[in-house]
């Protein structure tokens, strides 16, 4: 093969509408430098339109696979061979995976949280809250429900997308759900084990608060943020300050491009070296 093919083999991208400031980029173009990996991660910016046109070219270029964003993440599945199993469920792609002469949706945004989560706590038989309902709350809900977690409160300010979460953890998990119309501070019950905020409250803003009433919060529950930038959220502080165990967000982006280039290389990538080099295209 010539060194073009070569190449373009060992290519791996990114495809959004607005892809410019991707720090993904960086953070697993540094795994890749560091594991010795003659590979490049790249940006694309692509409209709705030429969605399929682009898969296709990825296919034909021998990609060994994508990011997606919104707002491909559900209409890319018609492009592709089949689908992982939590991608079935929660019925959103953000990770597609060369597999012979398939291309495989998968998603990595609630495997990047569970990752994570399992530096403090294994899920399985938790009792999680969980605040928000989008596609950040439904992938990690999917995948917290697959990890055997036994309970998941869904807080949401929407009572229709709150109870459509919920009938998708009902329905196809078998998982005890209810959902909490978010009204005012929220309590959170006793027996909680693990607190989630996957909405978008505190980004780019340390000082935003969530609606929660930091009183229930108990010494040893497990409370995570979705938010990377700024990674010490007001909810970070306030779970530190009251003994709980807290998790940034960054873990989470880290470890769902672990998660990432596991699929697409077969390699379990030095995550603090990714960490560093996200860190750092962040300005932090």
């Amino acid at each position: 093969m010539s060194e073009q093919g070569n190449f373009l083999h060992e290519l791996v991208g990114s495809m959004s509408q607005g892809a410019a400031g991707n720090p993904t980029v960086a953070m697993i173009e540094a795994a890749f430098a560091h594991h010795g990996l003659h590979w490049r991660y790249i940006n694309m910016e692509v409209t709705p339109e030429d969605l399929g046109a682009a898969v296709r070219g990825a296919r034909a270029m021998g990609f060994r696979g994508f990011n997606c964003s919104l707002p491909h993440k559900v209409t890319v599945i018609q492009h592709l061979d089949g689908l992982g199993e939590s991608a079935a469920v929660m019925g959103a792609v953000n990770c597609v995976v060369r597999r012979g002469d398939q291309l495989i949706g998968e998603n990595t945004d609630g495997k990047g949280f569970l990752k994570s989560l399992a530096s403090v706590t294994d899920p399985k038989g938790k009792s999680v809250v969980l605040f928000g309902a989008g596609g950040a709350a439904r992938a990690i809900a999917v995948e917290l429900g697959l990890a055997g977690a036994k309970r998941i409160s869904v807080v949401n300010r929407s009572e229709p997308r709150g109870s459509e979460l919920v009938g998708l953890l009902r329905g196809k998990l078998r998982i005890e759900s209810e959902l909490t119309v978010w009204r005012g501070d929220y309590a959170v019950q006793m027996g909680t084990d693990i607190i989630i905020n996957a909405t978008s409250i505190g980004l780019y803003d340390a000082d935003a608060r969530l609606g929660l009433d930091v009183r229930s919060l108990l010494p040893g529950m497990v409370v995570a943020d979705v938010i990377g930038n700024p990674p010490r959220t007001r909810l970070i502080r306030d779970a530190k300050e009251r003994g709980c165990l807290a998790i940034d967000g960054l873990g989470m982006l880290v470890n769902q491009g672990v998660v990432g280039i596991h699929y697409w290389a077969n390699i379990e990538p030095d995550t603090a070296v990714m960490r560093k080099a996200l860190e750092d295209s962040l300005g932090l």
